[in-house]
């Protein structure tokens, strides 16, 4: 059963946590910024600007396609959790310090992606602005990928951790 377990656990995480996490990096450089603006000031410099010109980078419609990643991958990302969680009571692991601040990072991480991100994207999509919505998109979606990183950490080296 913990092979099981243990199995679902790490391929959910590897398609649902890791393709959230390229979503919710990937969305802000096709999402539309407000036209008039020049691409330079949304993309983070006149050189960027002159390039996403150049490549057609800007693509609504593989934005919306990053934002339904985001949610239903996201939505289907719960099974990492709740697996985890069944395995660690299952292998009476639940009172080691590693088990419970991955817990606390799993959860910020999904506050983060509930509560910022995907309203943020939403927004970003509705109502294209100067760009800095979607400056605010890309640094939560590296504090996202990297409280998935720390907790991937963990589940490696179990800091803690009873044998």
């Amino acid at each position: 059963m913990e092979k099981l377990l243990l199995s679902v656990h790490v391929l959910a995480g590897i398609v649902f946590v890791g393709g959230s996490a390229v979503a919710t990096s990937l969305f802000p450089r096709y999402a539309p910024v407000a036209a008039g603006v020049p691409a330079g000031t949304a993309g983070g410099g006149a050189a960027a600007g002159t390039l996403q010109e150049a490549s057609g980078e800007r693509n609504r419609s593989v934005a919306v396609a990053l934002l339904r990643i985001t949610r239903g991958y996201s939505l289907f990302g719960i099974v990492v959790p709740v697996v985890g969680i069944v395995l660690a009571l299952v292998q009476g692991r639940m009172g080691e310090i590693w088990i419970t601040v991955s817990m606390v990072l799993t959860g910020a991480a999904g506050v983060l992606l509930a509560l910022w991100i995907y309203p943020l994207q939403r927004e970003a999509l509705a109502e294209p602005d100067d760009g800095a919505r979607l400056r605010r998109l890309s640094m939560l979606a590296g504090i996202y990928n990297l409280l998935w990183a720390v907790v991937v950490v963990m589940m490696i080296v179990r800091p803690g951790a009873d044998g």
